[in-house]
């Protein structure tokens, strides 16, 4: 039941995150609000890199990330992220749809090249889906339709319609 849950979730969600990925224009891509920030195309990379931690997280008890090898591809054109995404996305899709409501309850944590260095602490993997991997995600995607606001392009509506117009 919990895994149905969460998958039905990632299903309607990963539709929305495509629809925001698929609206950056490549004009956007070295757009960055302060020199503290990623560019438009390292934001969006990271939002499909994301998808790429589904199994990680789902199927292991740790997750290290100094061993952790993140592939963002050519991020010089928009479709290059979306094709990533898509990519990693099929994955996600099945470490999620093989996962088990009991391996839900298992704890799982990150860290940074050893047990001592937690970076994410140890919780079951329900509550870590949740905040780790869905929340992180729609907190960045909140990020990235401001970034596109900010260059004067439209935001696809991800839950209705947006100042623009779009659905």
């Amino acid at each position: 039941m919990i895994v149905q849950s969460l998958l039905a979730e990632f299903e309607h969600e990963a539709e929305n995150t495509r629809k925001l990925l698929s609206a950056i224009p490549d004009t956007a891509l070295d757009y960055k609000p302060s020199e503290k920030n990623w560019t438009t195309g390292q934001l969006a990379s990271h939002i499909a890199e994301v998808y790429n931690w589904f199994q990680p997280t789902l199927h292991e008890n740790v997750m290290d990330m100094a061993a952790y090898k993140y592939d963002k591809g050519d991020i010089s054109k928009a479709a290059n992220i979306v094709a990533k995404f898509e990519e990693n996305l099929k994955n996600a899709r099945q470490a999620l749809e093989t996962a088990t409501d009991e391996s839900m309850f298992e704890n799982w944590k990150m860290v940074a090249g050893s047990e001592d260095n937690v970076i994410f602490p140890e919780m079951p993997r329900v509550q870590v889906s949740r905040s780790f991997l869905f929340n992180h995600l729609y907190h960045h995607r909140g990020e990235l339709v401001v970034y596109l606001r900010a260059t004067g392009n439209k935001v696809p509506g991800l839950y209705g319609p947006t100042a623009d117009g779009n659905m």
